[in-house]
């Protein structure tokens, strides 16, 4: 039953989508397990952009099934609209895309909720994507969730309102914002006909089937290991678990059969929203960063903080998650740059260290190795063999630091931008 993993080893937005979409013909299925329309993939098909929010990335493969495992949370109106604008380019999208029964609703109170709480926080905001995914999340450990199987129920309606009295009572501890109840409810209850239309299943035995036959299964990850509810820098993560753990719960899959650990990385960092960042720059070199890489949320259209390649927090990224293999994405975005820094260790408590603290605010300083630039494209290369000696320098750093080798690398935005060591 050999299921591997992609998922990111930052604060997401690390490129996982691309590689899911360069290695999904190597399986039959992809899934998604964990994770709302908070999450973002984008995939650059024949020049053409792409952003998935609940939908796997191996959608527009020909032939490959595509599951919405039980560990995600799912908003009726978002996946309408995603399906429709997929099936221009996957026709047959309908077909190959599958819903676990365990699957929890994103209502539309949780969004209200999402709104109201960040809201009242003010300075103190969490950086929420205000699409009800903590809300939802919260109904599902409290044990008050609506699923997806549920809505083959007789009383589904009465179950419905019953949850949105519960959330308009809960609403009332914040103070008001603007939020149009009445259209955004109807347009949720319409999106429900065409998530009927869609075929669900129970994916543990549907996964146990396909594996027992030896079939390939990938598992997409959203967010990234810093945003995981209980690894990440708490309390600003994500509502789930976001590392190779979080595989078995939100699918079903038994922790044996979990066969590589891909892990994803930007040759760079970013960060949406609030929350420790040690390698962050707020200066001239991060905007430059952010212009080169083009960082804004796919999701929220908002800036990303952006700053160099934290080695202490890929390692400890890697140790939690088991990785096995390692993909640097966007070494191309550093083209330009004369001169790349790598942070190597942390000032806390007065101490150097190499390990991520309890806290990541406690850190008062970062120690970094400067490398020089490459500055060249790298369109040209086909091997890692091939890349500028300066490139090659800074794998090798990470490499010594993480102790795995790089066995990918993309060298650009496109689906065949990416280099694979043999």
């Amino acid at each position: 039953m050999p299921v591997d993993v992609i998922l990111g080893l930052q604060w997401g937005d690390e490129g996982k989508g691309k590689v899911v979409d360069f290695l999904a013909n190597q399986y039959s299925v992809v899934c998604r397990f964990q994770g709302g329309p908070n999450a973002g993939h984008t995939l650059y098909i024949d020049g053409v952009k792409h952003v998935l929010h609940t939908i796997p990335s191996g959608i527009f493969r020909p032939g490959i099934f595509n599951v919405i495992g039980n560990g995600v949370v799912l908003d009726p109106v978002t996946l309408k609209k995603e399906i429709q604008s997929v099936l221009p380019k996957a026709p047959d999208a309908l077909d190959r895309l599958l819903l676990s029964r365990k699957a929890h609703l994103i209502l539309p109170a949780h969004r209200w909720i999402d709104l109201a709480s960040e809201n009242a926080k003010g300075k103190d905001k969490i950086g929420s994507t205000l699409r009800g995914i903590g809300p939802c999340y919260m109904d599902k450990t409290g044990r008050n969730g609506l699923r997806v199987g549920d809505l083959d129920h007789a009383d589904f309606d009465q179950r419905y309102k019953k949850l949105k009295t519960k959330h308009l009572q809960f609403i009332r501890q914040f103070p008001d914002v603007e939020f149009n109840m009445e259209a955004e409810e109807a347009a949720w209850m319409e999106s429900l006909d065409s998530l009927r239309k869609l075929r669900q299943i129970d994916a543990e035995y549907w996964l146990a089937e396909r594996t027992a036959l030896s079939e390939n299964i990938l598992a997409e990850g959203a967010q990234g290991t810093m945003l995981d509810v209980d690894f990440g820098t708490y309390p600003f993560v994500t509502s789930s678990n976001t590392i190779t753990a979080g595989v078995c719960t939100g699918l079903g899959v038994p922790p044996n059969q979990i066969r590589k650990v891909i892990g994803i990385a930007k040759a760079y960092c970013t960060r949406v929203g609030s929350g420790p960042f040690p390698s962050e720059l707020k200066d001239e070199t991060g905007d430059r960063l952010r212009q080169a890489g083009s960082e804004f949320g796919s999701t929220t259209g908002r800036p990303r903080r952006c700053g160099w390649l934290d080695l202490v927090q890929l390692r400890y990224a890697c140790i939690v998650n088991g990785v096995t293999d390692l993909c640097i994405t966007k070494a191309d975005v550093l083209n330009d740059f004369e001169l790349i820094s790598l942070v190597d260790a942390y000032q806390t408590g007065g101490e150097w260290t190499t390990e991520v603290p309890y806290s990541m605010e406690t850190i008062s300083e970062v120690r970094t190795v400067n490398l020089k630039g490459w500055m060249s494209p790298l369109e040209s290369a086909t091997r890692m063999e091939e890349l500028p000696a300066e490139l090659r320098l800074m794998l090798g750093n990470i490499e010594d630091s993480v102790k795995l080798p790089v066995s990918m690398l993309s060298t650009g935005p496109g689906r065949e931008e990416l280099l694979v060591r043999n």
